[in-house]
């Protein structure tokens, strides 16, 4: 089988390139990393040490030419989450720019100058890309469909929680699938009623099935405007988002509404991951701590002062704590790691104590190799940070081998 060329924008330490490669029938021929807000690339160094520095590149993406980039079948990336604004510039003779600094732009960029278009585009991100920003819902997901219908993409796309699908994990991303025109998947789609591409026929059905027997309360509708009106216009001031957690863009028409997960996968529990019996002390919950971390994680109703002397009335439900064992997990957060009591830290109660995750732990909740992470110089606060932004390599893998079996 010829391997797929895929090009990893946004690659952290490698989730997708780990979830990709797995399956064998992909290999990643060019990489970019950069952490905008930081001097020392951690996880860029982590992605070398793991895949090797050739192809790799640890630069601010905006300022790397389309021209140094090789070409790809498949284009993939966890972008950051940000405002998807459209500004329009005289010197742009498209009438269109991307503000600066908003990483959208430079996939789109990419995808735009490229001669040879990637035939594939798997991309990842929050699921409240469904619906923000607050006072235009859906509008930041309507550009992204619009930019990518007229490059040429159908787009289909799901909300995925990991732990439903036997995963550890309960992480909710939305993943979207791209497919051009060039390629006999698009006129597979062409010829597929969109709702049953949705229900059982697409790429995500395939990696995640569905139940068949749900009430469908289609959305239905076209994004003919220019991606500046969908930018101004779009969903003003209305309460809900057009967008439900499935759906499919095909030639700018939109066919969405929400699916339930089916799934026959025994789920995967937080007692399996962990590393009974090796974890160092420093991981456990002194008893000096402890109501600390019991005040955090319990229910509060309190007056509080701001520092100007407004005094306000703050509630809060309580956490479970310690954290379950018989299920899969919480979402890991970026601050996860580190001894300050938190109130969205995992804990856990093993034969020894209460304690918290250790990074082999996080790193196998997201579907990770043992000490992926690890490498001289790198804190353990820091690993889970890496985490904390990573995705489930699983849910990765199974796209991309419903993909495979799709083309």
């Amino acid at each position: 089988m010829q391997q797929l060329k895929v090009c990893e924008l946004f690659a952290g330490v490698g989730g997708f390139r780990l979830g990709l490669e797995k399956t064998g029938g992909f290999k990643v021929v060019w990489s970019n990393q950069w952490e905008p807000s930081t001097k020392m690339q951690h996880a860029s160094m982590v992605y070398e040490a793991r895949f090797g520095a050739k192809n790799h590149s640890n630069e601010n993406i905006e300022l790397v030419p389309t021209s140094s980039i090789p070409d790809h079948d498949v284009l993939v990336g966890g972008f950051p989450c940000q405002d998807y604004s459209v500004a329009t510039t005289l010197k742009n003779s498209k009438g269109l720019i991307g503000k600066k600094g908003v990483l959208w732009w430079s996939i789109h960029r990419i995808l735009d100058e490229k001669k040879i278009k990637p035939k594939y585009l798997i991309f990842e991100n929050v699921d409240r890309l469904l619906k923000s920003p607050i006072n235009q819902r859906g509008r930041d997901f309507a550009i992204m469909l619009k930019g990518l219908s007229d490059l040429g993409y159908a787009v289909e796309w799901r909300v995925i929680n990991a732990a439903e699908y036997g995963m550890p994990q309960r992480r909710r991303r939305v993943f979207f699938v791209g497919v051009h025109k060039s390629t006999n998947l698009y006129q597979k789609m062409e010829t597929t009623n969109a709702k049953e591409w949705i229900k059982s026929v697409g790429v995500l059905a395939k990696a995640f099935p569905v139940s068949k027997h749900v009430d469908v309360q289609l959305q239905n509708f076209i994004l003919d405007t220019d991606l500046v009106s969908i930018s101004s216009h779009f969903n003003k001031n209305e309460k809900l988002s057009p967008f439900a957690n499935s759906g499919i863009c095909f030639n700018q028409e939109i066919t969405s509404f929400k699916t339930i997960p089916e799934h026959k996968e025994r789920p995967a529990v937080l007692s399996e991951i962990l590393q009974n019996g090796e974890v160092a002390t420093s991981f456990f919950i002194s008893d000096e701590e402890l109501p600390k971390w019991e005040y955090l994680k319990g229910s509060k109703k309190e007056v509080r002062t701001t520092k100007e002397g407004f005094t306000y009335h703050y509630g809060e439900g309580s956490m479970v704590f310690p954290d379950a064992l018989d299920r899969p997990s919480r979402t890991i957060i970026t601050g996860e790691g580190g001894k300050s009591p938190s109130r969205f830290k995992h804990v856990i109660q093993d034969q020894r104590g209460l304690r918290r995750l250790t990074p082999i732990e996080l790193e196998r909740l997201n579907m990770f190799p043992d000490n992926h992470t690890q490498l001289q110089g790198i804190t353990d606060a820091k690993r889970a940070f890496f985490m904390g932004n990573a995705l489930v390599v699983g849910v990765v893998e199974r796209i991309a081998r419903a993909l495979l079996s799709k083309i």
